[in-house]
């Protein structure tokens, strides 16, 4: 573990990745709990426009990380990508907060926002090719250390922000919050990450259109294994639509209660997401990522039969432990399925939180239509097994270093 905090301090380039990625992850943290309110409260829009309007950002944002992976590839250093990014962040954010109206912020959520949102996965492609050179299961831990930039910002935004903003009329600040953020990612990108970059200009891969990366990425040898990855995160996603109900609801708690689930959570995943780096050392990474699913099984199962809220909170310490690796592993996993393109590798992780993301609402539609938010949360467990058990399927035979190799 300290090898790798070692290693990250050593190089510009790695702690600017991490910097940023802090900095993005107080972006998200600042808005993501009040996007609904300030859209739907605050500027009128209807529940059916604001879910319309959250899908089409999706959908942008991952076709936009695609796109960008192929142009973060034809440039090592990325420097110059990452901070036009940055800016466009500034704007969407900026907008936002400076004319709250419903047609700016439809607008500002839909590009500049949902494009900025692409930036994350740029940075974890940025921190690979700084990571050039250290062995693979460094390089996955390396991966693990930037999400934990994200999962800090978690336990000390939301938290602070509800805090000084209780009591206000509007819920707008938190997008000055986020402008801000972007800003000091700019700021952290233009005097801290080294011009030049890592990597051997001569290895940058052929370039490819738009069209011609969704070709890569549709080859089933990716998409399997997208899906496996997919359907493990939306337990993760399942969790987070069923704890509330459920601790509101059958367990008698209350919204501070699930507060404190959350921090636990969070704050698990922040302790141990470098342990669970050092288990790929010794067992492959499907296997690991098989054995937290088992462990986070316990905890999603806790949820569906609880009825107090300490059974649920209790629960949370496994459940933090298990999804520090749910969260963490896959990043390196799925950067090594096209490794020869690590700009293009990283726009798999906004496709996985999209695929996971649809699998959660359907299993949420279907769960809610034949039981309850219990049954939901057994689903949950069910497709995340299913993921699990596919990918290490798919591994038994095909291990990831021969499988890339393959591919490429």
């Amino acid at each position: 573990m300290f090898d790798i905090l070692k290693t990250l301090r050593a190089s510009p380039g790695l702690r600017a990745c991490a910097a940023a990625v802090f900095c993005c992850g107080i972006a998200a943290a600042s808005t993501a709990p009040y996007k609904s309110v300030v859209a739907i409260r605050e500027l009128g829009l209807s529940d059916a426009a604001f879910s319309a309007l959250t899908l089409s950002a999706a959908i942008v944002n991952v076709l936009a990380s695609i796109y960008l992976g192929t142009l973060a590839d034809r440039d090592t250093g990325y420097r110059r990508l990452l901070m036009w990014l940055a800016a466009i962040g500034l704007a969407g954010y900026g907008a936002i907060f400076l004319f709250p109206h419903p047609a700016v912020f439809v607008i500002s959520l839909l590009l500049p926002v949902s494009i900025f949102n692409g930036l994350v996965p740029m940075l974890f492609a940025a921190g690979r090719v700084f990571s050039e050179g250290l062995p693979s299961a460094d390089r996955a831990a390396m991966s693990s250390v930037l999400r934990g930039m994200i999962s800090a910002a978690w336990i000390l935004v939301p938290g602070v922000l509800g805090f000084a903003l209780a009591g206000r009329g509007s819920m707008l600040p938190a997008f000055l919050v986020a402008a801000l953020a972007a800003t000091a990612v700019l700021v952290v990108l233009k005097l801290t990450m080294p011009r030049g970059g890592s990597g051997d200009p001569a290895k940058r891969p052929p370039k490819v259109s738009l069209l011609g990366a969704i070709g890569l990425l549709a080859r089933p040898s990716i998409t399997l294994r997208v899906l496996g990855t997919a359907a493990i995160t939306s337990a993760i996603h399942v969790h987070a639509a069923v704890m509330p109900l459920i601790m509101t609801g059958r367990a008698g708690g209350t919204t501070g209660d699930v507060g404190i689930t959350v921090g636990i959570v969070a704050g698990m995943e922040l302790v141990f997401l470098l342990a669970w780096a050092r288990v790929t050392r010794y067992v492959a990474t499907v296997t690991a990522l098989a054995i937290a699913m088992a462990l986070y099984t316990g905890y999603l199962g806790t949820i569906a039969v609880a009825t107090s809220p300490g059974m649920i909170i209790a629960g949370a310490f496994l459940g933090g432990t298990a999804a520090s690796a749910l969260i963490t592993l896959p990043l390196g996993y799925l950067q090594e399925l096209i490794a020869d393109r690590p700009g293009l590798s990283a726009s798999l992780i906004s496709l996985n939180l999209f695929l996971a993301g649809a699998i959660a609402a359907g299993l949420f539609g279907l769960g809610t239509s034949i039981g309850s938010y219990s049954t939901v949360a057994v689903m949950g467990i069910a497709a995340g097994h299913a993921g699990a058990f596919g990918l290490v399927a798919l591994e038994r035979w095909h291990p990831i270093t021969s499988a890339a190799e393959d591919m490429t």
